[in-house]
């Protein structure tokens, strides 16, 4: 496979046609090497318009879903990321070329110690990874935040993750059931006071203890 042909088409056939224009957002996924963050087994398929199993029932996003989230979030230099699931370790990759620091919670040791490894071969060193259940916001470091990403779905929107930032701070997260989930991007414009936008229709994976109690029926 012609890995540089591949990305290239990756880009324009799939991101750009999802509306991502952003230019450093795309100068970053077309640097950060996506076949080094895939099982092995799925390399043939790192460029692909779909989403690829890495193991404990969990998925790598497509592609565009990635490149969508981070323009949505509009990443500063100076920024601290918050990352709610690292997964494979490939958009901790393209969050930490894009903000000063990156922290990533991930629940299964197996993912963090992989991700460690490929975001070390990658030559990524302003990242902290660390192991843990942070599906209902992350009390262990309750520091506050520019930019917070989760990479699972809620089957309906709360506020635990959002109290974690800054002021004019930004989440990206997914809320909702599917096969019409959305796609949400809250803004901290004071205190207490919260802008919430509705960016698109998505669907990915609950997050691990956050899929929908089925309704109890006599």
């Amino acid at each position: 496979m012609n890995l540089e042909q591949a990305r290239f088409n990756m880009i324009e056939q799939q991101i750009r046609p999802w509306d991502v224009l952003d230019q450093k957002v795309l100068e970053v996924v077309a640097s950060t090497p996506r076949e080094l963050f895939v099982p092995e087994a799925q390399k043939q398929l790192a460029f692909v318009d779909m989403t690829l199993p890495l193991g404990h029932d969990e998925f790598m996003m497509e592609p565009k879903l990635e490149a969508r989230l981070l323009q949505s979030l509009a990443i500063q230099p100076q920024d601290d990321v918050l990352e709610i699931g690292t997964g494979s370790g490939y958009l901790t990759a393209c969050l930490a070329k894009l903000a000063a620091h990156v922290y990533s919670v991930e629940l299964y040791a197996d993912f963090k110690q992989a991700a460690q490894e490929r975001l070390d071969a990658a030559g990524i060193s302003n990242i902290t990874l660390w192991q843990g259940d942070a599906a209902f916001g992350w009390p262990e470091h309750p520091g506050k935040y520019d930019v917070i990403a989760v990479t699972g779905s809620l089957p309906e929107y709360d506020d635990c993750f959002e109290k974690m930032l800054n002021p004019g701070g930004r989440l990206f997260i997914v809320a909702g059931d599917a096969p019409a989930m959305q796609a949400m991007l809250v803004t901290r414009s004071g205190g207490n006071e919260f802008d919430r936008t509705v960016l698109f229709e998505t669907v990915i994976k609950p997050l691990v203890g956050r899929s929908r109690k089925p309704a109890f029926e006599l």
